[in-house]
């Protein structure tokens, strides 16, 4: 049940939003296993002449940023499946966006599952109520 958040420089672009929307779902379940159905994603754009690397503005330096935030569960993932989600994601939006600047940044964030979840209910409540129906199936 990851939540991603991506910020791009650039101006407002609803289709290449989508556009990045279906690669980070499509790379969010292929390399870490996440479901898309409970992936939610939200694309926001930010003027280039606002966002700064290396004291100049990316607008300056002609080639576009982004900053890539995904929440996951805590434990779910192992480092190289991390490794790899980075470094795919990169490769991804340098494509996307027609190059990128090197610092563009992408945060996978291990969230605790008892202080983590969705629909009001914690991702460790609900590891226990599949381990709880687990066992009275094997009964």
């Amino acid at each position: 049940m990851p939540q991603l958040h991506i910020q791009v420089s650039g101006p407002q672009d609803p289709a290449l939003a989508g556009r990045i929307a279906e690669v980070a779902s499509a790379l969010t379940a292929s390399i870490l296993g996440k479901a898309p159905e409970v992936t939610a994603i939200s694309v926001s754009f930010l003027p280039a002449e606002t966002w700064f690397v290396a004291g100049q503005s990316v607008a300056a330096q002609q080639r576009r940023a982004y900053y890539w935030q995904v929440s996951i569960t805590d434990e779910t993932n192992t480092k190289d499946q991390k490794a790899r989600y980075l470094d795919e994601c990169h490769r991804a939006m340098d494509d996307l966006l027609g190059g990128v600047l090197e610092h563009s940044y992408i945060h996978v964030v291990d969230a605790r599952a008892a202080a983590y979840g969705y629909g009001g209910r914690t991702q460790e409540a609900r590891y226990q109520q599949a381990g709880q129906a687990a066992a009275v199936q094997t009964r």
